[in-house]
């Protein structure tokens, strides 16, 4: 094997130098400063599952990506395995395995998945999700808070996006109404999940291949179709769609709606299209775009899965849950493309000893107890090349420390960004680089 073969990557995954995580830290930071403000508390879950649970029935369903994409492996003893492609199964096998928990139980997670499906610009076989969910709430308003929790996330990440907003009760009204077997259901779903991503003329070939009737495809594609703003849009449905399921959809995205003020809705838009491929959703379902860029994909997704929990425990007893992931690759691949700078290292302070190691280790040491994130020059380098070193990371102050300021017990700081020089003491630095 060739030194070119050893350090190549697998495919689809990627290495995060400094400047990139340090981004991808403050993402989670911020995501999780509006989960914890809705109440939701950390939960951890391991990436490899049983092969079993990946491939449950009351999971993503044979024909989504998700489960043909899912990486199989098996450990010594023959067992299979697998890479868990997002974390809302894993959630619901911890609420499975802990009957006693106090409901309801709100939590968010946050790690990598993995998915062994094509590569495109913010889609890699190895990402990271950030998940809020909720179990034991069937009240719509449960579903709005997660609606409101999105939007705040994207105002808190400075993102000019909205949410696409539509309910699986409703798809499966419109498909019973185009008069195809509810037993097609699940897979109708999955192929009108992708009329966005290829068009109509796509989802009408594999309804074709499917054994569908063309005259039942083009009143299903008609019926999704409906065009106006949310309230004309479920008008239209709410008079062709009179089905019971169908009118249940309607109803609780009526109620959803009726909880979010003015402002929200102007970034909520009712999508009679979005279908989500997985096939454990049972009622209201979300996806998050972004406005404005070059990142197509969507930057957050989920929805409500009533039925997962009691089919993984085989329980006649519902646990009603909803929620909502947050893509942190595609989020950070967003953030990237807008801004001009980025940070290549988290230090705040560079301290260049001038012989004065001992007394230089011990101030590095005391502006450390002040909670600054502070380096020093370790390897005894001269000035010009410790301050071409900190210009190469961006750091934005440097301190001299030699003989004649420790006399005056002052150090001498620099602000890298206009040069300026001043004596100041130790206990004085903080106010100065926090300012």
């Amino acid at each position: 094997m060739t030194k070119e073969d050893k350090l190549q990557l697998a495919r689809g995954v990627r290495d995060f130098p400094p400047e990139e995580k340090i981004v991808r830290n403050e993402v989670v930071e911020k995501l999780k400063q509006v989960f914890e403000r809705y109440g939701y508390s950390p939960l951890e879950t391991p990436i490899i599952e049983r092969y079993k649970l990946l491939t449950a029935k009351a999971g993503a369903g044979e024909e989504a990506d998700a489960t043909k994409e899912t990486f199989k492996l098996t450990d010594q003893g023959g067992r299979e395995l697998g890479l868990r492609f997002e974390l809302t199964l894993s959630f619901s096998r911890f609420i499975g395995m802990n009957p006693t928990l106090k409901i309801p139980f709100k939590r968010y997670e946050y790690g990598p998945v993995f998915r062994d499906g094509p590569i495109k610009l913010g889609r890699y076989r190895q990402f990271w999700q950030c998940d809020v969910d909720i179990v034991g709430s069937k009240n719509m308003m449960t579903d709005a808070e997660i609606i409101m929790l999105a939007l705040d996330c994207f105002k808190n990440l400075g993102l000019d996006a909205y949410l696409e907003v539509n309910n699986r009760k409703l798809l499966r009204g419109i498909i019973e109404f185009a008069g195809i077997d509810a037993k097609q259901a699940d897979s109708v779903i999955i192929s009108i999940d992708k009329i966005e991503k290829y068009g109509r003329k796509q989802v009408v070939d594999e309804l074709d291949e499917k054994g569908i009737d063309p005259v039942k495809v083009k009143k299903l594609l008609d019926a999704i179709s409906v065009e106006g703003d949310n309230e004309k849009k479920l008008t239209a449905l709410k008079e062709l769609i009179t089905n019971d399921i169908g009118q249940e959809g309607i109803k609780e995205l009526e109620e959803i709606f009726s909880f979010l003020n003015k402002e929200q809705k102007k970034n909520v838009i009712f999508k009679p299209t979005l279908a989500r491929g997985l096939g454990y959703y049972t009622g209201p379902i979300f996806e998050g775009f972004l406005r404005k860029s070059r990142i197509t994909s969507s930057i957050c997704g989920g929805g409500r899965f009533d039925k997962m929990v009691g089919m993984l425990i085989n329980s006649k007893q519902e646990y009603p849950a909803t929620g909502i992931s947050f893509g942190l690759d595609v989020i950070t691949d967003a953030l990237k493309l807008e801004k001009k700078e980025t940070k290549k290292t988290v230090t705040e302070l560079y301290i260049i000893p001038i012989g004065t190691r001992k007394e230089a280790l011990q101030i590095a040491y005391d502006l450390r107890k002040q909670r600054i994130n502070v380096d020093i020059d370790l390897n005894q380098r001269g000035i010009s090349k410790n301050l071409s070193y900190a210009n190469s990371y961006n750091i934005p102050y440097v301190i001299f420390v030699g003989e004649e300021e420790i006399k005056e017990k002052k150090v001498k700081l620099r602000d890298m960004k206009t040069g300026k020089e001043q004596l100041i003491t130790v206990e004085e630095i903080e106010k100065k680089i926090k300012r």
